[in-house]
């Protein structure tokens, strides 16, 4: 058996479920609850206040991964739904994310994860295994310990929606080659 701990950045008051133990070459799921308060609302593309979106980020362990699609049951992929996953970069496959989905219909996301096989991979051993998981609610993330990154604020008491540094239209993205 490999056992798995969950460690979460929203809330050690809302815990990551996840299987506790599984078996080599097995996809199980870790479901990501991410609460939040329905009354709060956020400054949408077109200006608008709308619905929190949510998103989670999953951090795995060596030799763990998402589970391929043809390995997902269809039990599995009917509760997946239309969510999507993507690795941060092609090479760092232990770090997954889903984009920030209407929070409506995705109050829980819940990721198929495929376990090592020790006898196949000699880097990897029957152990307990960390998972890190972190949701995020709204248009910016939440740190772990509770403080906003680049979350878009808005004021009921003077209709003002604060942390925007300048008016303006994005007119072009270039990429480099290393990243933003």
């Amino acid at each position: 058996m490999i056992y798995i701990m969950t460690r979460t950045s929203i809330s050690s008051a809302y815990p990551v479920f996840a299987q506790q133990a599984v078996l080599p070459d097995t996809v199980f799921e870790a479901v990501v609850r991410i609460p939040y308060d329905k009354q709060v609302k956020q400054v949408l593309a077109n200006g608008k206040k709308g619905g929190l979106n949510v998103g989670a980020v999953l951090i795995l362990p060596e030799g763990f991964e998402l589970a391929p699609s043809d390995r997902i049951s269809p039990e599995m992929k009917e509760k997946i739904g239309n969510l999507s996953f993507q690795s941060y970069r092609p090479n760092k496959k232990k770090y997954s994310c889903d984009r920030p989905v209407p929070n409506q219909k995705y109050s829980e996301i819940a990721f198929p994860i495929l376990s090592p096989d020790p006898t196949t991979k000699k880097d990897v051993h029957f152990f307990k295994y960390p998972i890190y998981v972190g949701g995020n609610r709204g248009r910016g993330q939440i740190y772990p310990d509770g403080s906003k990154s680049n979350n878009t604020v808005y004021s009921k008491s003077n209709n003002t929606v604060y942390n925007a540094t300048g008016a303006g239209v994005v007119s072009k993205i270039i990429r480099k080659e290393k990243g933003i």
